[in-house]
This record gives C-alpha cells, sequence and structure tokens, in this order.
C-alpha cells in the first residue's frame, strides 16, 4: 500500500478540478486572496478571472503585488490582523 499523499498542490503541479475551480470561480460574488505573492499560476491567475466576469474582489496583503491591479479593495498589512477585522466586519454587518 502506497503512502498517502495530502491534498494539497505542491509548486510546479496542476490543481485537480481546474474547470471545476473556474466554473465556480465565475459563480461567485465575491474572491478574496489572502497572502499571496500573486505569482504562483494558475492560482495567480484567479484574480483576473474574477475581475473579468465583475465579481467584487479583494486582496489582503502585506505589500501589493503583480496581480493588485485585478481587485476592487485593498486591506494592507499582515493578514493576522487584517482577516479578523475583516470577517468581524461582515459578521456585524450581516447582524444588523
Amino acid at each position: 500500500m502506497g503512502a498517502l499523499r495530502p491534498h494539497i498542490v505542491w509548486f510546479g503541479e496542476i490543481p485537480l478540478f481546474l474547470d471545476e475551480i473556474d466554473h465556480a470561480l465565475i459563480l461567485a460574488d465575491l474572491f478574496v486572496a489572502i497572502g499571496t505573492s500573486g505569482v504562483v499560476y494558475p492560482a495567480a491567475g484567479l484574480a483576473e478571472l474574477a475581475a473579468r466576469h465583475g465579481i467584487r474582489t479583494i486582496e489582503i496583503n502585506s505589500a501589493s503585488t503583480e496581480i493588485s491591479p485585478n481587485f476592487d479593495e485593498h486591506l494592507r498589512g499582515l493578514a493576522t490582523e487584517k482577516v479578523p477585522v475583516w470577517v468581524d466586519g461582515i459578521l456585524s454587518a450581516a447582524a444588523v
């Protein structure tokens, strides 16, 4: 019996179900990228795909990247600080 492999994508690999990922993305209302360098494809292309389909895009990152122009909104800072504040804002708005 072979070793079990974690269900992740290593550098240089193509993700499983990429067509399904693209299809699900274009049906989304919101695309958020958190803490990415924006240079590893095909994942780095998802922001552009979302933007082309008019999906609201948010980048949460410590610095601008090559894909930053594809985002409608930018939250600059550490993900450990920015993500909880962003989620709290969503939850507060939903409670109203």
